[in-house]
């Protein structure tokens, strides 16, 4: 046999199944196997693999082993000649294992082979050739050198940026995303050091194969699609740690005692400054607008509470309670930074309209809360107009103004207008799944994936138009449908037209679902049909917040509700997993015929079927309920839910 593919996967169902499409579409004139070790998958992925590629070598682990052993555990039985080592969020072209293996069937002293690597947007990936860490190219990397000036031959060693990507070249580091070694010569080496769980080993096997007397390369006459490139992670607090202590572990193993311990301090130095940098970042990211806009609104609130207090309430003399600034004021805040959290308003990225809105319903909300306060508590009308005017009058143009200084932008309002790239059958079938999610696209372009012969009506370009369509209607995402269009005329366009504001995805046969990459800082992504809003990182946040607050309310108020509950032994048991994060109030309907192991949302007091009479509904009614519920969710559906049915609280 001549080749080994060896996929480790941990959650990762549907890109896997992107890239064992890819994989053996690249069959025609090689003979190899496909081995797939799973490190305790838990969202379909064994019963995928089992149902779509039963043709594949599935290794089954109990718990997640890590990247090394997972792979040893698969190149112990491996019988190919060459060993691919393959990221599951990759896509290969058809000829990219033939290529390759003709390339080391020539270079008998070729040790180990990579190849171009492209971004989710066909951008190149850095990593695709690397040198070896060095202390000298590490103290380059980790201190920024190595970014500012890429092309430099000394301080741009990690990745090798003097090097042209379009050509072959020898070079020391391979990337673990694609890593095509001789079986020879890991039987001569020594396979994956599992000292390293996740990082580092692909620097460690690459340095021992040339250790040996073999070569590396870069083989820059194929290029493949890898979603998640570093440029991914390296915001992570734990990449830092796990990917530093791996380069340290690499360090202490083969150099010298006196290089490694200087690694060693360079290395746990950039740990703290890197972390130090990840969390600030993260911090400011992330807390930066809710202290400005308390900061904002207290000050306002503060400074107009001292004028009218000297000037207008006691004129005589006197003041406010201290009560008004100790109680009163903090809790005005907290209305107000917790209605635009809930609207949205410090979602990455937010819009207008969230931030608005976040100040409408806090302003209506604090009024409501004002008015039903006893008469002892009333402290002044005048502060609380005052805010309800300032709010509205600082909050909006404040964050206007950090848009228009790029400082955080707005979302988008571009509308979404798609072009969709295939035959007739597939983009009739993903045109149709697209009208079914809550995309609503602006205009949908259809381009024929054949550039030759009669074309139908209902396309308006041909494949080899389709950059002139992009820039004539303004597209900024394109669907590929995988079953027309091969992997290399998909890497091809996306390699050719490699505009920022395009997204690319591409869809696989008989799939619903469509996988890509909306940004060359985030990993792959995918939206299902069943699910698509619901698993919106805003509406995901909405359910978790009122989850919190509605366990609350019934745990402080459940003398009332506790008697109406059919079984009061399971209800306070639910309410506390629900305020803890194991429960949420409304999930979705399961049962060995219906299952939501794909839809990514906790397990449910209640479900959609809650509002209807389950006796009369058959599987079919139940899976279009679920459908309905994940498509159009809000947090209005989950309240109508669990208020019609407080009395079911309890189940389980």
């Amino acid at each position: 046999m001549k080749l080994s593919v060896i996929i480790v996967n941990y959650n990762v169902q549907y890109f896997l199944e992107n890239c064992l499409n890819s994989v053996y579409n690249s069959s025609e004139g090689i003979e190899f196997e496909v081995i797939v070790v799973d490190n305790n998958s838990v969202d379909g992925s064994l019963e995928m693999l089992k149902e779509k590629f039963p043709q594949t070598t599935v290794i089954s682990n109990k718990d997640n082993k890590g990247f090394s052993k997972a792979n040893n555990q698969a190149i112990k039985i491996a019988k190919g000649e060459y060993v691919v080592l393959l990221n599951p969020d990759t896509v290969v072209e058809e000829n990219t294992f033939k290529l390759c293996c003709d390339f080391m069937d020539e270079n008998p002293k070729s040790g180990g082979l990579g190849v171009k690597m492209l971004d989710g947007k066909g951008n190149f990936l850095p990593e695709s050739k690397r040198g070896l860490p060095t202390p000298g190219v590490a103290f380059y990397k980790i201190f920024g050198l190595s970014a500012l000036f890429p092309k430099s031959e000394k301080f741009g060693q990690y990745h090798l940026g003097h090097l042209s990507k379009e050509k072959n070249h020898e070079i020391e580091i391979l990337s673990g995303a694609f890593m095509m070694m001789r079986k020879s010569v890991l039987d001569e080496i020594g396979l994956l050091d599992e000292s390293f769980f996740m990082y580092g080993e692909d620097i460690d096997l690459s340095y021992r194969i040339t250790q040996a007397g073999y070569t590396n390369h870069y083989f820059s006459e194929t290029q493949i699609i890898h979603y998640k490139g570093e440029s991914t992670k390296k915001s992570s607090i734990n990449y830092v740690f796990v990917f530093y202590r791996a380069m340290a572990i690499f360090a202490k193993k083969h150099f010298s005692n006196k290089n490694a311990q200087l690694f060693s301090t360079l290395i746990n130095f950039a740990i703290y400054i890197r972390a130090g940098l990840a969390v600030l970042t993260r911090t400011i990211k992330h807390f930066l607008l809710p202290i400005l806009d308390g900061v904002i609104l207290s000050s306002g609130i503060y400074l107009f509470k001292e004028y009218y207090e000297d000037n207008v309430k006691f004129i005589a003399g006197g003041a406010y309670p201290e009560e008004v600034e100790t109680y009163g004021i903090p809790i005005i805040l907290f209305i107000y930074l917790f209605s635009l959290l809930f609207n949205g308003a410090y979602s990455i990225p937010t819009s207008f309209k969230k931030i608005a809105t976040g100040v409408v319903s806090g302003s209506v909300l604090l009024l409501m809360t004002y008015s039903l306060l006893s008469e002892n508590y009333r402290f002044s009308r005048a502060i609380i107009l005052f805010t309800v005017l300032f709010a509205t009058a600082a909050i909006p143009p404040f964050r206007y103004f950090l848009h228009l200084l790029k400082v955080r932008k707005f979302a988008s309002n571009r509308a979404q207008r798609i072009a969709i790239v295939g035959k007739a059958d597939e983009v009739n079938r993903i045109s149709s799944f697209i009208k079914k999610t809550l995309i609503k696209p602006e205009k949908i372009i259809n381009v024929n994936a054949e550039n030759e012969g009669e074309s139908e009506s209902n396309f308006s370009a041909r494949l080899y138009q389709l950059k002139n369509i992009i820039e004539i209607y303004d597209i900024n995402e394109v669907i590929f449908c995988a079953k027309d269009l091969s992997s290399a005329e998909i890497i091809e366009q996306m390699g050719d037209i490699q505009k920022e504001d395009v997204d690319f995805k591409i869809a696989p046969p008989e799939s619903l679902y469509i996988i890509g990459s909306n940004s060359i800082e985030s990993s792959g992504e995918y939206y299902i049909m069943a699910s698509d809003t619901i698993l919106k990182p805003v509406n995901q946040k909405n359910k978790r917040t009122l989850d919190f607050f509605l366990s609350l309310f019934f745990i402080l108020l459940s003398p009332l509700f506790f008697w109406f509950v059919s079984n009061k032994g399971n209800y306070f048991g639910n309410l506390f997993k629900v305020l803890f994060g194991a429960l949420t109030f409304v999930g979705f309907y399961t049962s060995d015929e219906i299952s939501d192991k794909n839809l990514k949302v906790k397990k449910g007091i209640l479900n959609p079927t809650d509002l209807h009479d389950s006796f009369a509904l058959d599987q079919e009614n139940i899976e279009q309920l679920n459908f309905e519920y994940g498509r159009d969710y809000s947090v209005g559906k989950d309240l109508e839910i669990v208020f019609k049915n407080i009395g079911q609280l309890g189940r389980y």
